[in-house]
């Protein structure tokens, strides 16, 4: 008898379950954001205008990520005095060379040599650091790992008793 109200039980569940997909009950939903509002219909200026070609982009540069930004921080803000005038003293907005990433790579650029430690530190991959190890000298150190807390508490050092003079 046990067994049968079990089996009935396990089979009702799953026919239960498996109507969940087809009713409905999936977490397939409408993305909320990816409605944008389209521009409203107005009439040109211009009769002469070329109608647009079909797929081509919008003309009046309705990006709505671009609406969105400018919602939320309101473009771009003006420079204060002070800091226009940091900018002034640094040699002001255009001294800086347009070319300059050009340039980088130029084989004229002086580079110094710090070493085959530095090239190693600065070619590693990024990590968090837990598996940190360094060969200095063909000998290899291991970074310290995190230990549990001792379980007795270190204890202090004794004060020096006073002298008496």
């Amino acid at each position: 008898m046990r067994k049968s109200v079990v089996v009935v039980s396990t089979m009702a569940t799953l026919a239960l379950l498996g109507g969940c997909g087809k009713r409905g009950y999936d977490r397939a939903r409408p993305d909320e954001f990816a409605v944008a509002r389209q521009a409203p219909l107005i009439i040109p200026p211009d009769f002469a205008l070329v109608p647009p070609q079909p797929g081509a982009a919008r003309t009046q540069g309705n990006n709505p990520q671009a609406q969105a930004i400018d919602a939320l921080f309101g473009g771009p803000a003006r420079r204060s005095a002070g800091e226009t005038s940091v900018i002034d003293q640094a040699g002001g907005a255009t001294a800086a060379t347009p070319g300059i990433r050009s340039g980088v790579g130029d084989p004229q650029t002086n580079v110094i040599d710090k070493g085959q430690t530095t090239s190693d530190i600065v070619a590693a991959p990024q990590g968090d650091g837990q598996d940190a190890r360094a060969s200095v000298g063909g000998a290899a150190a291991t970074a310290p790992t995190a230990s549990p807390a001792p379980s007795t508490p270190p204890t202090p050092a004794a004060a020096p008793t006073p002298q008496p003079k």
